[in-house]
Parts: C-alpha cells; structure tokens; sequence
C-alpha cells in the first residue's frame, strides 16, 4: 500500500506540475496575443484609421483612476493592465479546455469582445460596444479580438501533444 500511496502522490504533483505550465503558457501566449492586437491598435491610433477617441484600455484606466493624473502614467498603467488582462484571460482559457484550437481561440476573442462591449464600453461612457462614440467602434474592436483570438488559437498549444 505504502507504494501505491507512493505512486498517487507523484502522480498528483506531476499533474499538479503540468496544469501549473500549462498555465504559465496560457498567461505567456495571453500576453503574446495582447501585445499583437495592441500593436494593430496603436498603429490605427496613430495612423488616424481608429474610431475610437482613445485606445480602449487608456479609456478605462482613465475612468478609474480620474482623468487628472499625467497623460504617461495613464498609458503605462493601461499598457500594464491590458498585458495583465490578456495574460489571465490566456491562462484561463489554457485552463478550460484543451487542446486550443484555431477555433476556440476565435471563439475565446468573441466572448472577449462580447465582454468588453456589454461591460466596459458602456463603464467609460462609450455604450454599447462603442456606438454612442461611433458604429464603427464595434468593428474595431471585433477585428482586434479576433487577432488576439487567433494568435492564442494558433500558438498555445503548438507543438504540445494532448496533455
């Protein structure tokens, strides 16, 4: 008996071992695919192509900490925080289903989308997935999940066979 309880408890901390980098690579590829559509989101910003007044996450992190504090720590604040944000939201997807696909990916970058549109646009006074600013909004910030959907899609699980 002593070991086969021997045996359980490798195993247990084995399997505890993999779903802990199974995480830290949904977190990684999280922030990968962040740093993806923030790059698509920052060009647009510059270039004039967005509709958006602002880049969404400088928007909420205008909205919660006051529009009084330095223009520079609004934007390192939101940089950090959608980075964060992308990374959990990686993390949890790694820890929902696997393996990741293409399609759950995009799916995963909908539901986000969804979620953005229905809580936080509407939190910055921007309404419904950005329609009170312009119809266009919506498009955007489709276009911008399904990147960050894809990425995660296509790179979390490359290369891993069924863990």
């Amino acid at each position: 008996m002593t070991s086969r309880t021997s045996t359980r408890q490798q195993e247990q901390r084995q399997s505890s071992s993999m779903a802990q980098g199974r995480l830290a690579r949904g977190f990684g590829w999280g922030v990968v695919a962040t740093l993806a559509m923030s790059v698509l989101m920052i060009v647009a910003t510059a270039t004039g192509l967005s509709p958006m007044p602002m880049p969404v996450p400088a928007a909420i992190v205008g909205q919660v900490l006051g529009g009084n504090l330095p223009q520079p720590l609004i934007v390192l604040v939101a940089a950090l925080s959608h980075l964060a944000f992308g990374g959990v939201a990686g993390a949890v997807l790694a820890a929902l289903t696997r393996p990741i696909t293409l399609l759950k990916g995009l799916g995963w970058g909908i539901l986000l989308w969804v979620l953005m549109g229905v809580v936080f646009l509407p939190f910055v006074g921007w309404g419904l997935f950005g329609t009170s600013i312009a119809p266009q909004i919506a498009v955007a910030t489709l276009v911008l999940h399904l990147v960050y959907g894809t990425t995660l899609g296509l790179l979390l699980d490359r290369g891993k066979s069924g863990e």
